[in-house]
């Protein structure tokens, strides 16, 4: 059923997990990041919030910090923030690119298959960070099945990459595109390695209606919600 996300489900009498997530999105943290991130869709970060809350519930053990994606703005948009959860500081907003097969200037199409060159949304755990190809990387775990979980398979990490620059706006229209990564400006990419690895959560968001309606961690039903082993990575490409 989970495809490669993992051999068991967490099982769960908690009926209520959706109204917690819920509450939890709605109540103190909401309006605190919403504080101190005004530009961020209030949907993109109410769902961010719901997603980790469910995974908490679940299991998972939780996090210092929060990457936020929102996929439905431009690449010419600021569209990356990173918040340390526990002194409700917003350490980052940047630029981040999306698939190169996703779209242009706007993502609109969404994978999870292996060469789609696209990006995929929902729920993630970071993990390790390591030296690969692009410099200082950071892997990354898709929690949800059949939309992010072949994260490792792809190679799809977080890392620095020339093309993730505002000056090619001017001669193309957008920033450069990667093969599904959230590649980062080089100048900020040690930064937001440092900051996200090591099991902190990130979630890349887009007012996509299938994937809005086909995300566990938003609909947050126990049997839908499982654990994400670690597995080898092939190298990343993108």
């Amino acid at each position: 059923m989970f495809g490669r996300v993992g051999r068991f489900c967490l099982i769960s009498f908690c009926f209520f997990c959706m109204p917690l997530a819920a509450m939890a999105a709605e109540d103190g943290p909401l309006k605190d990041l919403s504080r101190i991130a005004p530009g961020l869709n209030q949907q993109a970060l109410r769902h961010a919030l719901a997603a980790m809350q469910c995974a908490v519930n679940h299991g998972a053990e939780p996090a210092r910090r929060l990457a936020v994606i929102d996929y439905s703005r431009p690449s010419t948009e600021r569209r990356l923030w990173i918040f340390d959860l526990q002194s409700k500081r917003l350490l980052l907003r940047d630029f981040v690119a999306h698939g190169r097969q996703s779209g242009e200037n706007f993502a609109e199409s969404f994978s999870n298959r292996l060469g789609s060159h696209q990006s995929s949304l929902g729920l993630f755990r970071t993990a390790e960070s390591y030296r690969g190809k692009h410099g200082y990387s950071l892997r990354m775990d898709g929690l949800e099945p059949g939309l992010n979980d072949l994260a490792r398979e792809r190679a799809i990490v977080i890392h620095g990459a020339a093309y993730v620059s505002p000056s090619l706006v001017q001669s193309q229209g957008r920033i450069g595109r990667s093969l599904g990564c959230p590649a980062v400006r080089p100048e900020v990419a040690r930064m937001v390695v440092d900051q996200l690895k090591g099991g902190q959560f990130l979630f890349a968001w887009h007012s996509n209606q299938r994937w809005l309606e086909g995300s566990a961690y938003l609909d947050c039903k126990p049997q839908r919600v499982a654990s994400s082993p670690v597995r080898q990575p092939r190298l990343p490409r993108s």
